[in-house]
């Protein structure tokens, strides 16, 4: 080679340069297999062991948890208070969780609702699992002068709605009252609706939502119609009373 010209030389020192680092990559790629196969067993073990084990745990956890939903307005929704918490179906999961019930309440209150807005959106509310249903609606339907047998059927179709998706749901259904300057014949007869549809259809029962609450000036705001904290209480209490009856431990 040292006869040869020197760019020549140079061009056959880089080849043999270039080969033996070649040679090294090689077996370096060779070793990395040799090792992988070697670990491919223990990681795979580690996959199959631990893997299912955290999903099914994780999906036993989420599928344990049972619904109730309190579908309503004003009232449920908490109206004038600083903390919607503070409505009576965040009390109720308070009440619920201090006794170690696994139950999440969810707050379906849409102040200004009537029976027909409420009927309107009940299908879009079902589109998730529900295992207690409680509806509360009617009282804007009485303010608003709404004819009787327009809140009746409304109600019972939202009754037949939450049973046609599930039978098994348990329905509560909240009775409400209106104040005397409505009419007697017409606050009579829009109280007897509640309790028709509630033994037409076997349903649980609150004959008066605001029961202890309407009409007592401290327990509600200075509107007269909703309650404030310390009414949400007194409702949440006579909602519990029901409403416990039906909880699963």
């Amino acid at each position: 080679m040292k006869h040869l010209p020197k760019n020549i030389q140079t061009i056959l020192h880089a080849v043999h340069y270039s080969e033996w680092n070649f040679l090294k990559f090689c077996y370096f790629i060779f070793a990395f297999v040799i090792l992988s196969c070697g670990n491919g067993n223990s990681t795979k073990e580690k996959t199959e062991l631990d893997t299912p084990i955290t999903s099914e745990a994780t999906t036993a956890e989420a599928t344990s948890t049972k619904t109730i939903l309190c579908f309503g307005d004003s009232i449920t929704a908490g109206y004038g208070l600083e903390d919607s918490n503070d409505a009576y179906p965040g009390l109720l999961q308070t009440k619920i969780d201090s006794l170690g019930h696994d139950y999440v309440v969810v707050n379906s209150g849409l102040s200004g609702e009537t029976t027909a807005g409420g009927r309107s959106r009940i299908k879009w509310v079902l589109n998730q699992d529900i295992d207690i249903f409680l509806l509360e609606l009617g009282g804007n339907d009485g303010l608003r002068g709404v004819p009787l047998s327009e809140t009746r059927a409304n109600l019972q179709a939202i009754i037949d709605a939450v049973r046609e998706k599930n039978p098994e749901t348990k329905i509560i259904l909240a009775g409400m009252e209106l104040p005397s300057n409505m009419g007697q014949d017409y606050t009579s007869e829009f109280r007897s609706i509640f309790a028709d549809l509630a033994k037409k259809n076997d349903v649980l029962f609150i004959p008066f939502i605001l029961k202890n609450v309407g009409g007592i000036p401290e327990l509600n705001q200075g509107d007269g119609i909703h309650p404030t904290l310390e009414g949400h209480k007194v409702v949440a209490n006579t909602v519990w009373d029901i409403l416990e009856t039906v909880i699963e431990p």
